[in-house]
């Protein structure tokens, strides 16, 4: 008799179910990936997040007349000549580049957060794993936040660093030094304003307790100060204490969120308890 096609068999049959099945197994809830798993799904959220950075940078690349418009308002603002000069002819292009680089990170900083997520979600509890959007739409706002503060620092910045040099410096700004000034003092103030969502992820994944953190506060205000001088490329005293106390508060904002979640993990513990007795 000949095989039916249900219960026909073939040289790659078996072979196919297997991998199906192992293909499931690995993107089910709860399955305990291995090592080359994990490195797997590294490697791809990697390749996920650098193509949406490459697009990104392609935007800014495009939308250069807009973005040094934007960028030059603080300086133009605390200098009659407003007018950046370059020192050498590759200059301008390098610095293209090199704020289009920026421009990327922070364009694509949606699709990072996302996929940062998608990658330690298995270490998150079924029931957390809800928590994804309020996670990445959080994450990014603080970005977005610490951004837009930087932004508006950079002025008061300008004009601190200005009267210390005093009336008999001229001040020749040139195009590279100034535009990566602003986005790297962008891109570095997102960044520092993730500390809390980090120190969040980590509590609910339950490698540091709430209490932990607030036995460590003052040591934590000395290495947020220490952080912020080594993030803030310009160095002036404002720039460091609009970054450092925002951290600082968010530091203790996190400490309060995760109290809160380990009582609602408490409680739901509780109640799971009196549901099994008899």
């Amino acid at each position: 008799m000949s095989a039916t096609p249900d219960t026909a068999t073939g040289p790659g049959s078996a072979p196919d179910k297997k991998s199906g099945k192992k293909a499931r197994a690995s993107a089910a809830p709860g399955h305990h990936m291995t090592i080359w798993e994990h490195l797997a799904e590294l490697r791809r959220r990697i390749l996920i997040a650098g193509a949406a950075v490459l697009v990104g940078a392609v935007v800014a690349y495009m939308a250069w007349p807009l973005l040094i418009d934007t960028i030059t308002n603080p300086f133009c603002r605390q200098v009659e000549d407003c007018q950046l000069y370059a020192t050498d002819p590759l200059a301008p292009f390098a610095t293209r580049i090199q704020v289009a680089a920026y421009g990327g990170i922070i364009l694509a900083m949606p699709v990072l957060l996302w996929q940062l997520w998608r990658f330690v979600t298995p270490g998150l509890h079924r029931n957390e794993r809800k928590y994804a959007i309020p996670f990445v739409g959080a994450a990014l706002l603080l970005f977005s936040l610490g951004a837009v503060l930087a932004f508006i620092a950079v002025g008061p910045a300008l004009e601190f660093l200005f009267a210390v040099a005093g009336d008999d410096v001229a001040q020749i700004p040139t195009v590279d030094k100034y535009l990566s000034l602003v986005m790297w003092m962008m891109v570095a103030f997102g960044i520092g304003f993730e500390f809390p969502v980090l120190l969040v992820a980590l509590q609910m994944v339950g490698i540091i307790k709430p209490r932990q953190l607030a036995s460590a506060r003052r040591y934590a205000a000395v290495a947020i100060v220490i952080a912020a001088a080594l993030i803030t490329p310009s160095g002036d005293p404002i720039t460091l204490m609009v970054l450092a106390v925002p951290m600082y508060l968010l530091y203790e904002v996190s400490i309060l969120i995760g109290w809160v979640v380990g009582r609602r993990r408490r409680s739901s513990a509780a109640a799971r308890d009196l549901e099994q007795l008899p």
